[in-house]
This record gives structure tokens, C-alpha cells and sequence, in this order.
């Protein structure tokens, strides 16, 4: 059997006497005591099971039993104890969350039937896991393509949403980071109903029609309804249905919450996705900010001084063909086919499948119109000796990268 199995114990005798008995079914590494049981596990995990004693100098099973739960959730987690009182077997069960309690002495016959079905749990726990993550993901990558087929220009803001929220995020060490760009990626699926002109407007700064503007602010709780019912997305679709709800509680939803009582994913995606806004209808990246000081209650205002540190970078602007576009740069303008239909929007970053794509269509019957516009941060562009002074411009003082 490939899966490791790390028996923890004060006594090494006892250490041994197992590792001789049980070698040639399992995978064993021995720690002696808990703290080496947890160093254990940092350098020769990860464990299908774990089996401790109870009584154990500095750290008892039961505190190893729960570190270890901290440190390795997937672990099955077991006691082998002479100490067989029922607060031991409870207190071993309530805060070490174990999934077995044998008492010594044990038969090794006993040993390996329990050890077996730890095992076979640990992949029963494992395979959820990986199904899980390849439904998430495949989730994601369904509904990202589709809005990128369906409205390009919401995919576009989408993209360059997701861009500033994981710098922001970053910045500030937020611990459910994940589930935050998550939410900036999806966040604007639910404009699927909303028509590609009235995008347009908002991108272009024109405004809206009552009834255009009632259908946009719409979108978000669309687009709750929708990745709620994705696994374990439901904090990401919560924060993408209060996008739109102001720091002072203004906004939909029409709820009473306000300041802290937002989602903090959902603060920083109202401030974010306005600046794109604003950023797309030609206003430089100075107005813009002057923009978001001036409309007070808006925002969370610790967010704003960190926003304002991301823009603070400067860009060289270039006309690259396809063949040049490197991983890092970002569309400076759409993207488009031979006939003029928008390919991919302005604002994306340039990825390995991104070039590929453009790639595959260039070589197709509608083609891709080079030259390409791309912007690309100082400190991470190569040196280019087509790259003039002129073209090297500070955000804070020109439209940046939307």
C-alpha cells in the first residue's frame, strides 16, 4: 500500500514492536512523543492514519490528536490506549475528532483490520475532495467560458475585476482569498441577461435608462442564484449578490446591513468594479481616484488607500504581433477578428491559453488583426530597445490598463 502511516508513542519499544509486526502490510514512520509526532508529519506526510497513545510527556494524545487535525484535516485520525476510562474515550472523540479507539493490549490482527479501514476511509475522504475541486474548477471554467462567448465585454471587466481584487487581497492578507477572486471572476455572469449595448454604455460612461439601469442591478442577485448551486460556492455567490451595496448600506440589497456587516469580498468588489468602470470610460487613473474620494459612504475607506498604492505603477505601452504577446501583459484594447467582431475584450491578462487561442484563430479563416496594443508593468517588461521614454507613463497621471 502506497499510503503512509505515522504511529505516535512515549514508549520506543512499543514503537518498534509494531513497526517489526505491521512493515510488510504498511507504510510506517514512528515518531516518539507528539511534538515529534507533528514534525513528522510536516516532513514525511501526508498520513492516511495516524494512531497515538494517550499518556505522553509535554503533549498528551489528545492535544497531538487535535493539532494534527489542524494540520492535516484529511488525516484519519486513531488512539491506542491503555488508559480506557470514558473521559478519555470522550474527550478523545469531542476534540481530536478520532476515528477509532483501541485499548492495549491490542492483537496485531485487530491493528491491521483498523488500520485497513482508515485507510479505505482516507481515500473514501480524498476522492470526495478531488471530485469536489474538479467540479469546482470545471464549474468555473464553464461559466467563464460561456460569458466570454455571450457578452465579451462583461468577460473583459470580469477579468480585470479579478486582477485588482487578487492584488488587493494581497495587500491586505485576507484568509478566505480564494473564495474572493472566485467571486471577482463570476461576478458578472449574471449579466448574461443583460444586452451587450447596455454593457456598452456603462463601459463607454453613458448613462442608463431607468429601465436599463433597474434590468443592471438585477444582475447580481442572477448571478447568486446561479453559483449557489455550484459546491461549496456559496460564499463566493453571497458576496457576489452584495456587490453592488455601498459601505453606508445604500445599494442593493435592500437589507439594513452596512459597513462591516457587508461581506468584506463584496466591499472590495464594489469599489473594484466601479474603478473599472470608471477606468474603461477613458478616465484617467487620477480622476478616477478623485472620483472615489468624492463619493462618501461609498466605499470602504481602508480600501481605498490600498487601491490607490496598486495603481501607483508604471506601464510601457508597445504593438506586439501574437507571436511576441508574453504571460504578464495586458490587452490594451479589444482584441478583434479580421471582420471586426470583438475576439477577446481589452483589460486580460495574457496567459499561456490566451495565446493559444489567439494562436488557433489566426491561423483560422476569420483571422486576427495584428498588431496587437499591450501594456506591460515596468518592473516586469524585458528590456526593449523599440521602447522609447515617451511610452512609459505613470497611471496616477494616465488611464491605466483597464
Amino acid at each position: 500500500m502506497t499510503q503512509k502511516i505515522l504511529l505516535v508513542d512515549d514508549d520506543p519499544n512499543i514503537l518498534q514492536a509494531l513497526k517489526r509486526q505491521l512493515r510488510k502490510r504498511f507504510q510506517i514512520v514512528t515518531a516518539i512523543g507528539g511534538k515529534k509526532g507533528l514534525e513528522a508529519m510536516g516532513e514525511d506526510g501526508p498520513f492516511a492514519v495516524i494512531v497515538s497513545d494517550m499518556q505522553m510527556p509535554e503533549m498528551d494524545g489528545i492535544q497531538f490528536l487535535t493539532a494534527a487535525r489542524q494540520a492535516a484535516p484529511e488525516s484519519v485520525r486513531m488512539m491506542l490506549t491503555g488508559n480506557a476510562d470514558q473521559k478519555t474515550a470522550t474527550d478523545a472523540v469531542n476534540d481530536g475528532h478520532i476515528f477509532r479507539f483501541l485499548t492495549k493490549p491490542c492483537s496485531i490482527e485487530t491493528l491491521t483490520k483498523t488500520l485497513e479501514t482508515g485507510i479505505e476511509q482516507y481515500r473514501l475522504i480524498t476522492a470526495e475532495r478531488e471530485l469536489l475541486t474538479k467540479t469546482l474548477s470545471g464549474s468555473v471554467s464553464v461559466l467563464t467560458e460561456v460569458l466570454s462567448l455571450v457578452n465579451p465585454t462583461a468577460f473583459g471587466q470580469a477579468t480585470s475585476v479579478r486582477r485588482l481584487v487578487r492584488q488587493i487581497c494581497q495587500e491586505v492578507q485576507v484568509d478566505n482569498a480564494w473564495e474572493i477572486e472566485i467571486a471577482a471572476m463570476l461576478s458578472q455572469v449574471g449579466c448574461v441577461t443583460i444586452p451587450e449595448t447596455t454593457l456598452e454604455k456603462l463601459s463607454n460612461g453613458v448613462e442608463l435608462t431607468a429601465a436599463e439601469l433597474q434590468t443592471y442591478q438585477g444582475h447580481p442577485q442572477v448571478g447568486h442564484d446561479l453559483i449557489a448551486k455550484i459546491p461549496r460556492l456559496k460564499g463566493a455567490a453571497a458576496i457576489i449578490a452584495c456587490q453592488q451595496k455601498c459601505f453606508d448600506g445604500s445599494g442593493v440589497p435592500v437589507d439594513g446591513k452596512k459597513e462591516d456587516q457587508i461581506p468584506f469580498g463584496s466591499r472590495v468588489l464594489k469599489l473594484v468594479i466601479d474603478v473599472v468602470q470608471l477606468i474603461s470610460a477613458e478616465n484617467s487613473a487620477k480622476d478616477t481616484l478623485a472620483t472615489i474620494h468624492d463619493r462618501t459612504g461609498w466605499y470602504d475607506p481602508s480600501l481605498v488607500g490600498v487601491l490607490a498604492g496598486i495603481l501607483n505603477v508604471e506601464y510601457v505601452v508597445k504593438s506586439v504581433e501574437i507571436k511576441h504577446l508574453e504571460d504578464g501583459m495586458l490587452l490594451d484594447e479589444h482584441v478583434v477578428t479580421g471582420s471586426g467582431d470583438i475576439l477577446i475584450a481589452r483589460g486580460q491578462e495574457v496567459t499561456s491559453s490566451l495565446r493559444e487561442r489567439l494562436t488557433s484563430f489566426a491561423t483560422s479563416a476569420r483571422g486576427v488583426r495584428e498588431p496587437i496594443q499591450v501594456r506591460h508593468p515596468i518592473n516586469k517588461a524585458h528590456a526593449d530597445p523599440n521602447t522609447t521614454t515617451e511610452q512609459k507613463r505613470a497611471p496616477l497621471e494616465e488611464k491605466v490598463a483597464t
